[in-house]
């Protein structure tokens, strides 16, 4: 007799697979073409950015500094809909802003790897605070992490 099987989805899995259908959308064709200009799309429900933080190799997401910078070797994937550039600082550990320069957006969603989650959270001016958590606790830990920006 066979069984079927259903996997269950956990929250990480969901936003992820929201992240993967608004880069699937348009607007997110300039990503993949790593082009900075101003998107006609760049309005309400668009894709308005996304990033990936992983720090620089070598050195790590812990490593990210308490100033705010745009260095390419720090993400390994930035898009900003407005063609501003996407900048990240770490705030405290397990704890980053990330500012999308000339972006009005007001909602994001956040993903992080492996065994943990990122809550997210809108901080005014086109930043939002990614916060960074070991799956099931409440402490903050220092892992990659991706944050959609609609």
């Amino acid at each position: 007799m066979h069984h079927r099987r259903t996997l269950p989805v956990s929250p990480a899995t969901a936003i992820s697979l929201v992240a993967l259908f608004f880069a699937l959308g348009g607007s997110a064709l300039a990503v993949g073409h790593g082009s900075t200009a101003a998107q006609p799309r760049c309005a309400t429900g668009a894709l308005r950015g996304i990033a990936t933080v992983t720090g620089e190799p070598g050195a790590g997401i812990a490593n990210v500094g308490d100033q705010f910078t745009s260095r390419k070797a720090v993400f390994s994937r930035r898009f900003n809909c407005t063609g501003g550039p996407v900048q990240v600082r770490r705030v405290a550990a397990g704890v980053f802003d990330v500012r999308f320069l000339g972006n009005g957006a007001q909602a994001a969603l956040a993903s992080s790897v492996g065994d943990a989650y990122a809550d997210v959270e809108p901080v005014g001016g086109g930043v939002f605070r990614v916060s960074v958590h070991p799956a099931g606790r409440d402490d903050l830990s220092d892992r990659t992490f991706t944050i959609v920006v609609v």
